[in-house]
């Protein structure tokens, strides 16, 4: 099965999107003539698997390499790097280039700046006296398709630059982005922000259209009618619980990479021994399609009744006689044998985490911290976690879901909490507790929370949640409704203005823009309303929405995003971007930082 996902029935044509950067990179490569090396660095190799088949690259005559300490080892004489612009990188390349002078070899060398070149890569080249033997050049990936319904930014850091290094430069690449997409897909006439990061990203979109405006024609044909900013810091509570959805449990347990997942060959019943194999996890799966957003419980019954179906079709076939048009039927159902098998494997190898006691016992502490129903359960919860030295990256996430529940922890507790912590795991940890309370994610309590009124105002909670057959977006964390999905539900219906009271009380500004030049374009409030017409584009596709997430957004989210969008009277298909994809660990571990 296809590493790269099929984007067939994407909304919108995120395949064009996609033929650009593959023609982009091809270009690059063919204009250096000959034999040569692309060394790239490992995390880019990643982005670059969900726009070009390797096979492909290797049909120009090129010998690919992984960025590393070590030099490049290669009989070409020419080397081209592909690299973010990253200071640290160009000190590894500067190293490689020295280790062939030192040996005598004649290499012609090239860097390729993903997506823009920086200055203050290029003055750590011209330091270290290589600079002059570089040819430099950018390649403009701003935007990686990663699903039909899903783009990516790839940026890893984003929410941590902002929030603790106060480096914007990932916001500038967001706006960078989309005024990219505006620009194969028209302008977008509805822009509404709500948090810090996003509005500012709303207002680099602003500057961009003054300095590089569009020709009227852009504007007449929008495919997206509105976009929706929002950032990760409005809802820090949603990525801290543990998803409930297959593919959120997939992420959360096996972790989800560029679309895949990569574990022991044993567990998808293949015998080699300690052999890892990958698991491509994406739309082109018709069952993962089907089952990627069911609560993990259904998935089970789901792979049941299909297999059980599949038993009593094969003991008709055996025993009664079947005409040739039941034959061909049969033969089609035995073509989906193989993903059956793959995902009642994963769904088994998913079932030996979730039905660990401790598993259960998070669960529960994550609903009672939602509920605000007994803080001192809570805090000894968490005392005890880290007396027994639990993981930190667990311990630190249920305290930041605690610590965010509560606007902060009191003065006495935070102390405590704070002295045990670099008890038991080291005073090295220093660093990692002082960026989270930079962030404002594990900090002293300095006014009263105001987590309740927004959980009653919102229906955070929904009693009786039925997982089967869900009636509200509650289902993905099994009584919880996410937060920022909350936000995007209202954004859509009614806009800002209706909930102006409610987003006061979420961190950041909020801003709802209407560019100008759009007098004919359908009014966002009225989207909602079907019979007028409006919900759809002329070629008769449904209006579109994208939801962008600043800082990052999880798979659960996402579900319920398709969720919504699935739903009776609903007049539009939802697109979403995102920084990167993230969960509640890997959000924590960018945070992580050791002294010495």
């Amino acid at each position: 099965m296809a590493q790269i996902p099929n984007l067939d029935n994407s909304p919108l044509n995120l395949k064009a999107l996609r033929e650009q950067s593959q023609k982009d990179l091809v270009k690059i490569l063919k204009d250096i003539r000959g034999k040569k090396c692309l060394v790239i660095e490992p995390k880019l190799g990643g982005s670059l698997s969900l726009i070009i088949q390797t096979s492909l690259l290797k049909e120009y005559g090129i010998e690919l390499r992984h960025l590393s300490a070590e030099p490049v080892q290669t009989d070409c004489t020419k080397v081209v790097y592909l690299v973010p612009s990253q200071r640290d990188l160009m000190k590894s390349i500067s190293s490689h280039l020295h280790d062939d002078i030192s040996k005598g070899l004649q290499r012609e060398y090239y860097i390729y700046f993903v997506p823009r070149r920086e200055i203050q890569c290029e003055r750590i080249l011209e330091e270290e006296k290589v600079h002059h033997l570089i040819t430099i050049g950018e390649y403009p990936l701003y935007v990686v398709p990663v699903d039909e319904d899903i783009l990516s930014f790839e940026l890893d850091l984003a929410y941590k630059q902002c929030q603790v290094d106060g480096d914007t430069g990932s916001l500038w690449h967001i706006a960078k982005a989309i005024h990219k997409l505006e620009s194969t897909f028209g302008v977008i006439p509805n822009v509404r922000a709500k948090g810090k990061a996003s509005v500012l990203v709303s207002d680099i979109l602003d500057r961009m259209h003054t300095e590089e405006p569009m020709n009227s024609s852009d504007m007449a044909l929008s495919e997206i009618n509105t976009l929706i900013l929002i950032d990760r810091e409005v809802d820090m509570v949603t990525p801290m619980c543990s998803q409930l959805t297959y593919e959120g449990l997939l992420d959360e347990f096996l972790r989800i990479n560029n679309g895949s997942v990569e574990l022991d060959s044993s567990i998808m019943g293949v015998q080699q021994e300690g052999k890892k194999m990958k698991v491509p996890l994406n739309s082109s799966d018709k069952l993962f399609k089907e089952i990627r957003d069911l609560n993990f419980e259904v998935v089970v019954q789901v792979l049941r009744q299909k297999a059980t179906s599949m038993k009593q079709d094969y003991t008709e076939m055996t025993t009664t006689n079947q005409t040739v048009s039941e034959l061909k039927d049969f033969v089609k159902k035995l073509n989906s044998l193989p993903e059956m098998t793959r995902h009642i494997n994963l769904a088994q190898h998913l079932s030996t985490f979730t039905s660990k006691p401790s598993f259960l016992a998070k669960l529960d502490m994550e609903h009672t911290i939602i509920e605000t129903s007994s803080y001192d359960i809570c805090f000894d919860y968490i005392e005890e976690m880290i007396h027994k030295q639990e993981p930190l990256v667990n311990v630190l996430r249920l305290l930041i879901l605690f610590s965010v529940t509560n606007s902060g922890l009191p003065k006495k507790h935070f102390d405590y909490l704070r002295r045990e912590l670099l008890h038991s795991y080291g005073f090295e940890h220093m660093a990692t507790l002082n960026n989270l309370e930079k962030a404002g994610l594990l900090k002293k309590q300095e006014s009263k929370s105001n987590w309740l009124t927004v959980k009653r105002a919102l229906q955070l909670v929904v009693e009786d949640t039925d997982t089967a057959n869900p009636n509200d977006i509650a289902y993905v964390f099994s009584g919880y409704a996410p937060l920022s999905i909350r936000l995007v539900q209202h954004a859509v219906r009614s806009g800002w203005r209706a909930m102006e009271e409610i987003l006061k009380l979420l961190p950041g500004p909020h801003t709802e823009t209407k560019r100008l030049g759009f007098a004919s374009s359908p009014s966002f409030a009225t989207l909602q309303g079907a019979s007028n017409g409006l919900d759809k584009i002329a070629d008769g596709r449904r209006s579109l929405v994208l939801v962008v997430f600043v800082g990052g957004v999880t798979f659960a989210e996402i579900a319920a995003l398709r969720f919504l969008s699935a739903q009776e009277g609903m007049a539009y298909d939802l697109i979403i971007g995102t920084t990167k994809m993230v969960n509640g660990h890997s959000l924590v571990e960018t945070f992580l930082e050791t002294i010495g």
